[in-house]
């Protein structure tokens, strides 16, 4: 499958479309990634058509407005307020951003009900992680009422 194919929402060999694919690689930082689980979209089908959808959910790559403002009709989260709110506990999102492990604890009342994230491009002049590379900023919120974040560099671009 190409990536032109993949940017229909169909997912390509490693399991992502190309739009999900590229912000995860740091190469769409004025866009918003969301993911929704299953079980908490009225109309799964219809939104996929918007995105990509995955095993048990969607994954949605907008221009920042329209990611914000979708994430906020999605969840009736405002999104600043939300990451916010999970920046303050560490965890552990996973790096195709569709879920996390809460810090909470494990098991069926520990899975992420939706994560929103944002990449910011390198930049030597702040150091730390923003001078290794890009870095991906996630935040998920947990079915026990947990929030939690984590930010990561992401992988080495190659030519």
């Amino acid at each position: 499958m190409t990536d032109e194919e993949a940017a229909d929402g169909t997912a390509d060999a490693d399991g992502m479309d190309a739009a999900r694919r590229e912000f995860l690689a740091g190469d769409r930082p004025d866009d918003i990634l969301i993911y929704l689980r299953e079980d908490g979209i009225a109309d799964p089908a219809e939104l996929a058509e918007l995105g990509e959808r995955t095993d048990d959910g969607v994954v949605l790559v907008l221009p920042g407005p329209e990611g914000r403002q979708a994430f906020e009709s999605a969840t009736g989260l405002d999104p600043m307020s939300f990451a916010g709110t999970a920046m303050d506990t560490d965890g552990h999102v996973h790096r195709d951003a569709t879920g996390g492990d809460c810090p909470e604890g494990d098991g069926p009342e520990h899975g992420a009900r939706f994560v929103f994230a944002f990449a910011e491009a390198q930049n030597e002049d702040v150091g730390g992680k923003y001078g290794e590379g890009d870095v991906v900023h996630a935040y998920a919120a947990c079915d026990c009422g947990a929030t939690y974040s984590e930010k990561w560099v992401v992988e080495s671009k190659t030519e």
